[in-house]
């Protein structure tokens, strides 16, 4: 890589990540039901997927950075230039997006959070994701 402190940023990031995944594999409840019914599990879920988006969009940034791709005007855009530049699939790419959108909504409140959607995020999509564009950005920098 060009920049030692963008290695390191990069590096540093994708170690918060996998920390953060690790963590909130530990929390999620077995079903729906009880999910449902416990506020400190909701609360817990959602503040590591607000974490674990932000960290996402905070390393697909530096990956920009560190490969001087276009600059994005806003955070979708950067799954979207990752995607132009063949680091990271189409279908990622959208199901990143979708990820962030989930994140705004929890963080902003923008309308009342599904715990159904919540709950299949993270038993379904978030860890899939997660590590494929992990592997993705760190297969690019190996190249």
């Amino acid at each position: 890589m060009e920049n030692e402190d963008d290695e390191d940023r990069i590096g540093d990031k994708i170690i918060d990540i996998e920390k953060y995944l690790e963590e909130l594999a530990t929390m999620i409840p077995a079903e729906l039901e009880e999910y449902e019914d416990s506020i400190s599990s909701k609360a817990a879920c959602e503040r590591y997927i607000e974490k674990i988006v932000g960290a996402v969009v905070d390393l697909g940034f530096l990956t920009i950075k560190e490969k001087d791709l276009d600059s994005p005007e806003t955070e979708p855009q950067i799954f979207e230039i990752l995607c132009k530049n063949n680091i990271i699939k189409l279908e990622l790419s959208k199901r990143l997006k979708d990820a962030k959108k989930m994140r705004n909504v929890i963080v902003h409140q923008y309308r009342e959070v599904n715990d159904e959607t919540v709950f299949h995020a993270l038993n379904e999509e978030l860890f899939p994701d997660v590590e494929e564009f992990i592997k993705a950005i760190c297969d690019y920098l190996r190249r």
